[in-house]
């Protein structure tokens, strides 16, 4: 079966449903479509039913739940059309979109635009190299968090966690409410890759141990976790030290050790990836380095709050819509570059003609005190604000003035390195 739509969004989550209604508010002729591979919309939000979402969209605290389904009340009456249980297998050139479900069987859809919103995945104990057998009991949290709130079940009573990501923390929470002794949280790093805040709620207020330069260093036990070996690691090479290994007794090992843009369907189209995202290379108006194909979510770079997935999907919508409509390609870009202390930006390229204002986020590489961050344009300042503690684990943002420059920027921590980064070509 073939069908055509001026907008494909693929994936069903936060970011895949703020794009969608963005793009029929920008084009309300517009045909838009909704391919989603789960049996119901709101993808990884329908199992945070912790509170703590839409502070900063709605104004007010909501559950994970809660907050998608504001976005799910306002489809009703707009012509977008939902695909659930649909499998999107490729994006060919000219922008056909195969895909297949049980519904409909095997579709091409040629698209006016496509938006990628396909979320992220967990890292898995595979990609970790731990030593040992594999017994039941290692999860990563993502699904020990699916396995408490959806389907009820309680996935141990004796927990190690390895790694300080925001599901962990949250998971650490999770399962002291449960019920279950968490034993500590091992955090590889000087430092935690989650919010200041969930560390506050989650472990502090619960009482729960966060280690960080350890590790685990083996998992024991043959049908089920009877414990695991936990290393303190130097903290310039990552190794474990000699003379520091614990055992420590448990059932159960979550893993919350990174998040992996899922970008298998990206990369299959030809879109140019961020070897540091793992995302694909946007610009501000988040079209990825194939003209018509856009970027938004988890897929492009992992956030720590929704709020901002639900605002950089509005600029793919947008953007999506608006190309739908009027065509266009990527034409003259500028380079956005990241200098000492900056791991990342996005966007990486800006359009030579974009105007306005412009907000751009990234992440440091390590945790920076009193640090002044800056904006170049060649050699001149166009940005400086000092910032009192920045952190990786919270995304930062700043907003900088697009009349004002008309070359590559460069985004640096104020000091003596001058390294640059290079995103691809202007």
């Amino acid at each position: 079966m073939d069908r055509q739509f001026d907008v494909v969004v693929v994936g069903g989550g936060p970011a895949g449903l703020a794009a969608a209604l963005e793009a029929r508010k920008q084009s309300p002729e517009a045909s838009i479509v909704i391919l989603e591979r789960d049996r119901a919309l709101g993808g990884i939000l329908q199992q945070c039913i912790h509170n703590g979402f839409g502070l900063h969209f709605f104004g007010e605290e909501l559950t994970g739940p809660e907050y998608v389904d504001r976005f799910i009340r306002r489809l009703e009456g707009t012509g977008i059309e939902v695909w659930l249980d649909t499998m999107v297998l490729e994006i060919g050139g000219g922008r056909e979109v195969v895909c297949v479900s049980a519904e409909r069987g095997l579709v091409s859809i040629q698209a006016g635009a496509v938006v990628l919103a396909m979320g992220c995945r967990e890292r898995p104990r595979g990609a970790l190299g731990i030593p040992g057998t594999r017994p039941a009991g290692v999860y990563t949290a993502g699904t020990a968090q699916r396995l408490t709130n959806i389907d009820g079940y309680l996935p141990g009573k004796r927990v190690v966690i390895l790694g300080s990501g925001d599901i962990g923390l949250i998971m650490a929470r999770r399962m002291t409410w449960e019920g279950a002794k968490v034993e500590l949280v091992a955090e590889i790093m000087p430092y935690s890759s989650g919010l200041k805040r969930n560390i506050v709620q989650c472990l502090e207020d619960n009482g729960i141990p966060l280690l960080f330069n350890h590790t685990v260093t083996r998992v024991h036990g043959r049908e089920r976790v009877e414990g695991v070996t936990i290393s303190e690691v130097d903290p310039a090479t990552r190794l474990p030290l000699r003379g520091s290994a614990q055992f420590v007794p448990c059932d159960t090992l979550l893993l919350s050790v990174g998040l992996i843009p899922e970008n298998e369907l990206s990369k299959g189209a030809g879109v140019e990836i961020d070897l540091v995202t793992g995302g694909a290379i946007v610009d501000e108006r988040r079209q990825t380095s194939v003209p018509g194909i856009f970027a938004c979510g988890n897929v492009l770079h992992v956030h720590d709050l929704v709020d901002n997935v639900s605002v950089e999907a509005m600029i793919a919508g947008t953007a999506a819509a608006q190309y739908a409509r009027h065509g266009g390609g990527c034409g003259a870009q500028r380079a956005v570059s990241t200098g000492r202390g900056v791991r990342y930006v996005v966007p990486q390229r800006i359009s030579a003609g974009a105007e306005g204002k412009l907000d751009m986020y990234f992440r440091v590489d390590n945790v920076y005190r009193g640090e002044t961050l800056e904006v170049l344009c060649g050699e001149e300042i166009v940005f400086s604000r000092k910032k009192a503690v920045m952190t990786p684990g919270e995304m930062e943002k700043i907003t900088i003035d697009l009349n004002k420059v008309r070359g590559d920027l460069t985004v640096r921590l104020a000091g003596e390195s001058q390294e640059v980064r290079r995103h691809g070509k202007a």
